[in-house]
């Protein structure tokens, strides 16, 4: 059935990938799957755009990698192409698709997670404390974080300091003095002139009203974790078809 489908939409002109999704937006699920088991297999697109999103923040949750992620996406989409026959309906097809997604990231975890074990089973020391195994470049990585890193500590930061500004006057500066400056709770009550159980109950109100804002802070802005923008989404769609077409010729 897949080779047939391939074979034929590889003797035609693939409509270009905006068309497509925009007017096919309203089938359900099954109906395009039913036209691509029909031959149209251009429509596959709708598909991967309808779950680009979840497959590919299924797959980060379990790698915590971009690039492995798209990746994954992409090898689960080829295999639910190749066995899209084998959807039954039993369950949404959206379960069915992200389980592929999940199974392959798994897949892949294992594999890592071996290669890893080998490693650490290689890495030991001689009697005389000498390794004997070569050494290892990424144990002379710089200590610094790269760009991307710094950019996302950069930007807790600066949410911790609007937080910190929001505090109440009192509990700010014993916090500020406790935490920030890791000063000891005897030496926070001697600098403000508090008793040390004063300097306990604010500093424990601090706490409370940041893991608060924290929390809510969170909870805005779920909704936009691992977002999977157009750009990446375009390159996915383009990818997977090449790969469908190259398959077949």
């Amino acid at each position: 059935m897949a080779e047939a489908a391939i074979t034929k939409i590889s003797q035609t002109r693939i409509p270009s990938i905006s068309t497509i999704a925009s007017s096919n937006i309203s089938l359900s699920d099954e109906e395009v799957v039913r036209r691509v088991l029909a031959g149209e297999t251009a429509l596959f697109e709708v598909i991967m755009r309808r779950y680009n999103q979840r497959l590919y923040r299924a797959a980060r949750s379990i790698t915590r990698n971009d690039s492995q992620a798209e990746d994954i996406m992409q090898a689960a989409y080829v295999r639910a192409y190749e066995h899209l026959h084998q959807f039954a309906a039993r369950a949404p097809f959206g379960a069915w698709i992200t389980r592929i997604a999940v199974n392959e990231a798994l897949g892949r975890f294992r594999e890592t997670r071996r290669y890893a074990e080998i490693d650490a089973i290689g890495d030991f020391s001689d009697s005389a404390g000498f390794e004997t195994k070569g050494d290892r470049m990424d144990r002379f990585a710089s200590p610094a974080p790269d760009p991307e890193q710094a950019a996302a500590s950069s930007e807790a930061s600066r949410l911790l300091e609007t937080l910190i500004e929001a505090l109440p006057g009192g509990n700010r500066s014993v916090f500020v003095l406790r935490d920030v400056e890791g000063m000891t709770t005897a030496e926070v009550s001697h600098t403000l002139g508090i008793t040390e159980e004063n300097v306990k109950v604010r500093l424990h109100r601090a706490r409370a009203a940041l893991r608060n804002g924290l929390a809510a802070y969170a909870s805005r802005e779920t909704r936009h974790v691992f977002a999977f923008h157009a750009i990446r989404c375009d390159r996915i769609v383009r990818n997977v078809l090449e790969r469908i077409l190259t398959a077949a010729n």
